[in-house]
Order: structure tokens, then C-alpha cells, then sequence
């Protein structure tokens, strides 16, 4: 009697939504989860809530769940406010299941609700620089360009070298790109393979941001950002809502209609002052992770993996145990990552063509798979689906994320 479910899951389609808010979106995915859940907003005990950039573009610096949850006349229970960069939505994902698990509550929401567009595009790319430690970020530039200049990488003739893109979370991961690229012969093409593939299981979900396909070449040859990432290797801007409803087993005995999906793991953790080489956060909290449920990568039908760049997601087949370390780009280009594959990735589309909207992300991808072990994926369904991971990093720190969640849930 001590394991718990997801019962209901909801989220709106991310995109850019200049003239919504972040109150309204909650709402819309609030509405959408108790009606997939069957519940009213009576059942509801406790909520824990993820947003990260409310303050910064609107002044909502505290009580934001308060205030998101004000308008549906959710007053009275208890919330927490969970910022955890790209990870707040994981994070309040965790943190239900820990209070269910404690006993303190049966019925609990998680939701997260992010909205980063604005009519100042400068302000909007520049407050992701938030999510790093900003009294150091000179010196964090600094060791990130040191990395370049040690492994002696030498950038094709007319490509953009670091802090000359647009994003210095992407100035990162292009810094960790350039390093597996040349300590393994991982090349731009197998980046490029992996975001093509997102595209193709963006354009079969219709909440997906971005539903149009790419091919390798175009991807390949769209604007850089910072070698050897393109454009539509990197995750867009953009606004979105996403829910879940956990519940105890106690509970779900009292359901009829229920649809539950059990959740075997729930991992939270933080990075470490790591050298280049040495174990990564996702290593790390996925061994707890797979030793807790009693799994290994062997055991997963699919996953979504937090591919804020398209080398993210390469480089977490490997930390994820997919594949050996060095192997990643090989994996990609295989097709074991595509719809029909052995492990698909990113069905949903990833943070790529699904979507980023910084704290609603977890969710989404929590979205994603929850329906994938029903099978109400529609056309990008993963034939057989039982297992699924889910893995999702916030904000940088040294040499990986401040944050990580990661989450294996089951087919009941």
C-alpha cells in the first residue's frame, strides 16, 4: 500500500504567447488535468508549484503559486513554491510523491507555468543567465573558454566561436560538444541527426511548439549559433503550462474510471565540482534510480531526455546507460532513438520542437510519457510501451546541471 500513481495529466500546446499570462495558462492546464484525473478541485490536498521567470518579466518575485492557483478559488491548502531553473517542474513533480510517500497527503498537484516571450527578445534570451551562478559569471565564461583552448579545437573556417552566439547556456553545451567531439570523433551530422528526428516526432504532436520536419542538411545548414550548434539544435523561446496528479494507492482504490500510471522512481539531486571526464549528475541519479525500481536501461520502452541543444540529448543516452560513453552520435544515427526504434527518445519532440517553457518543461515531458503507457500517443505511439524515463537538468554549475530530476514510470 505504499506505491503511488499518476492520475491525471494535462498541458496546453507551448508556443509564444505574447498576450497570455502565466495565471491564465496555469489555469488552462489546471482545468485540463481534473478533467483527464476525473476529479474536481475539491480533491486536491496539497499543490506544489513550478514557475522561474514570473519576477523577472512581471515583478511576481513570491507567493506565485498562491497567486496562479487565486482565480480557481484553490484556497486553503497547502503549496510550495518550487524554483529549480529548467528542473522546477520535476522538482514539484518530486516533491509530491515524497509527500504522498510520507503520508501526509493522498491527492496532489503538480503544475508548472512558465511564459519567457516578450516584446523585448533581447530580455527574454538574456534571462536564462539566471539560471548560473551570476555573481561568478565572468569567471564561469572564462573557464568554459579554457576548455577550448586546452583540447586545442580548432573551429571550421567561418563558424561562430564562443560568446559570440546568443545564449550562454548555449556557449556551454557547445563548450561540451566541442570536447566529445574531440575526444570521441562525435560529429555536427550526428547532432544534426538527433534534431531531425525530433522534428519528425514534433510534426506528430499537436501540442508541440514547432511541427514542421527537417532534414539532416537543413538543420545542418541553418543559421549557427555557436559551433557546432544550429538553430534548430537548440531549444526555442517560448511559453507553456503542464500538470500532474499523483495519488497513494489507498486512494486510487477509491477511483472507478482511473487510468493510473505507477511511478517506480523519483530522483532529485545537484552536480558537483566535477572534472571534465568524471562522473556526470546523470550517471549518478539514474544508477539510484534504476536501483530503486529494480530496472536498468535494458528495461525501457522510451524516454524524454532534456535536450535543451541537440547535444544534450547525446550526451544523456550515454550518462542514461543507453550506450557506451563515446557512443552517442553512433546510437543516434543507428535510428534506435527514432519511432520504431529500440529506445525512442523524445517522442514528444524534446525541448527542441516541443517546447521549453523553463517551468513547465518537467511536466511535459511527464505529459509525454504518461500518455505513450496508455497509448493514447496517437501517431507517435511506442508500439508495446510499458517502462519509460525521464530525465530533466536545470540551470549550470561548473561543468554539468545545478539540478536534476529523474523520474521511471510504469504501465499499470
Amino acid at each position: 500500500m505504499n506505491d503511488i500513481y499518476v492520475i491525471g495529466v494535462g498541458m496546453i500546446r507551448f508556443g509564444k504567447y505574447l498576450d497570455g499570462s502565466v495565471r491564465e495558462m496555469a489555469k488552462e492546464a489546471f482545468d485540463l488535468v481534473l478533467k483527464d484525473a476525473g476529479l474536481t478541485k475539491e480533491a486536491i490536498e496539497a499543490a506544489y508549484i513550478s514557475n522561474t521567470f514570473w519576477g523577472m518579466f512581471s515583478n511576481q518575485h513570491s507567493i506565485k503559486g498562491e497567486v496562479m492557483l487565486w482565480d480557481m478559488d484553490m484556497n486553503g491548502i497547502p503549496m510550495v513554491n518550487c524554483e529549480n531553473a529548467c528542473a522546477g517542474a520535476s522538482t514539484a513533480m518530486h516533491l509530491a510523491y515524497t509527500a504522498i510517500k510520507a503520508g501526509m497527503y493522498d491527492c496532489v498537484l503538480a503544475l508548472g507555468s512558465e511564459k519567457i516571450t516578450h516584446p523585448n527578445k533581447a530580455l527574454s534570451l538574456s534571462s536564462y543567465a539566471a539560471c548560473m551562478d551570476v555573481e561568478n559569471f565572468e569567471s564561469h565564461l572564462k573557464m568554459l573558454q579554457g576548455i577550448t583552448e586546452k583540447i586545442d579545437f580548432k573551429l571550421p573556417d567561418g563558424e561562430t566561436p564562443p560568446g559570440e552566439g546568443r545564449s550562454v547556456f548555449m556557449d556551454a553545451y557547445a563548450t561540451m560538444a566541442r570536447w566529445h567531439m574531440k575526444a570521441f570523433g562525435t560529429t555536427k551530422k550526428q547532432l544534426a541527426t538527433i534534431c531531425s528526428k525530433n522534428h519528425l516526432h514534433g510534426s506528430l504532436n499537436p501540442k508541440s511548439q514547432f511541427q514542421e520536419t527537417m532534414s539532416v542538411e537543413e538543420v545542418m545548414n541553418a543559421r549557427p549559433v555557436t559551433y557546432p550548434l544550429t538553430v534548430p539544435m537548440c531549444a526555442p523561446v517560448g511559453d507553456g503550462a503542464a500538470a500532474a496528479i499523483l495519488c497513494s494507492e489507498k486512494y486510487l482504490k477509491k477511483l472507478n474510471n482511473a487510468r493510473p500510471i505507477r511511478v517506480r522512481a523519483s530522483i532529485l539531486g545537484t552536480g558537483t565540482h566535477r572534472a571534465i571526464d568524471g562522473v556526470d549528475i546523470g550517471e549518478r541519479l539514474v544508477k539510484k534510480a534504476y536501483e530503486i525500481s529494480g530496472l536498468g536501461p535494458k528495461d525501457l520502452d522510451l524516454a524524454e531526455l532534456h535536450d535543451a541543444t541537440a547535444y544534450g540529448e547525446l550526451h544523456q543516452y550515454e550518462a542514461m546507460g543507453f550506450c557506451p560513453v563515446g557512443e552517442g552520435g553512433v546510437l543516434a544515427e543507428s535510428g534506435a532513438t527514432t519511432l520504431g526504434g529500440d529506445i525512442p527518445v523524445n517522442t514528444s519532440g524534446g525541448l527542441e520542437c516541443r517546447g521549453h517553457p523553463i517551468g513547465a518543461s518537467g511536466l511535459a515531458q511527464i505529459h509525454e510519457l504518461v500518455e505513450q503507457l496508455r497509448g493514447e500517443a496517437g501517431k507517435r505511439q511506442v508500439e508495446g510501451a510499458r517502462i519509460a524515463l525521464a530525465e530533466n537538468g536545470g540551470g549550470n554549475l561548473g561543468l554539468e546541471e545545478a539540478a536534476m530530476c529523474i523520474h521511471i514510470l510504469e504501465k499499470v
